[in-house]
């Protein structure tokens, strides 16, 4: 019925199904969904199902108005409301909240051509599986003129976003938040293509923010601010704190238009990640171009 509600294809369901299993795994944790910082959920699809169902993951990714990406991310806020019990000024907490989220479907076409794991393949999944991966972030936004050739050059922009977008949130690191800062960085195809190009992984991406996405504790002092910092990295400006309490704590995914030196930040602590596989009829092909048709 909520499916129907948001708009979506007979053939979408198995993704339905898929989403609303990670909804209600006490891994994902539902119940912090209405919490004060008022995170939005995000669904990432990685699989064949991507180009199967028309999912658009090049220019205007995080754009609403491609059918199977704005349904479906309609369809998670009606059941979290209608079915869960999401309801504002009674389970919902938030201070201000933001709207549902669009599906972002990774490009896994381009992800193969460079050599890099898709999001489904680093969270345990084979590869050609189809899945969808469940998290909340409390906002977000893009930077562009990403410039430079070199991962040296490129990544500086990336880490200086991440920080600009968090700042403040790195007490969930430090203090309260048991590590639990997990934001998600979103990178053109042109980006990744340049990068792994100098032989640099995602994994690479991952440890060179975590180096220099930091604050100087001295800058922690000055503003006596309480944090215990469990460790920290040396930089020219003396000893810092990284914004994360281990290089994997945040993802790195590739989608976008193809010519655009730009980046996404989806900001914001998380329980974390949660993947779910797509489990298809035994008729799926058939059930595809039926309704394809």
């Amino acid at each position: 019925v909520n499916g129907v509600m948001a708009g979506c294809k007979p053939e979408y369901m198995p993704i339905l199904i898929a989403a609303i299993e990670g909804m209600c795994d006490p891994q994902y944790g539902v119940e912090h969904s209405g919490n004060t910082p008022g995170g939005e959920n995000l669904i990432i699809i990685n699989g064949p199902i991507i180009q199967q169902l028309g999912f658009n993951y090049t220019q205007g990714a995080l754009r609403d108005g491609f059918m199977p990406n704005t349904t479906i991310g309609r369809f998670w806020r009606l059941y979290l409301r209608n079915v869960a019990g999401f309801l504002p000024h009674k389970t919902d907490k938030a201070t201000y909240g933001n709207t549902w989220r669009v599906v972002l479907a990774e490009n896994d076409e381009v992800l193969k051509r460079i050599g890099w794991a898709n999001t489904a393949e680093e969270m345990g999944f084979k590869a050609g599986d189809n899945t969808v991966t469940i998290a909340r972030y409390t906002g977000g936004g893009s930077f562009s003129s990403v410039s430079g050739d070199t991962p040296e050059t490129l990544l500086p922009y990336v880490a200086d976003s991440v920080l600009k977008y968090h700042m403040w949130q790195l007490t969930f690191t430090t203090s309260h938040g048991m590590g639990m800062l997990r934001p998600l960085v979103v990178i053109t195809p042109i980006l990744a293509e340049t990068i792994a190009k100098a032989g640099w992984s995602k994994k690479d991406i991952q440890n060179y923010v975590y180096k220099h996405a930091t604050i100087p504790v001295a800058t922690l002092n000055a503003l006596r601010r309480t944090v215990k910092p469990e460790n920290t990295v040396e930089s020219p400006s003396g000893p810092c704190v990284p914004m994360f309490s281990k290089p994997d704590s945040f993802k790195v995914i590739v989608v976008g238009g193809p010519g655009k030196h730009s980046a996404y930040i989806n900001s914001g602590h998380t329980k974390r990640a949660f993947t779910k596989k797509v489990m298809l009829p035994k008729n799926w092909s058939s059930l595809v171009k039926q309704y394809r048709e």
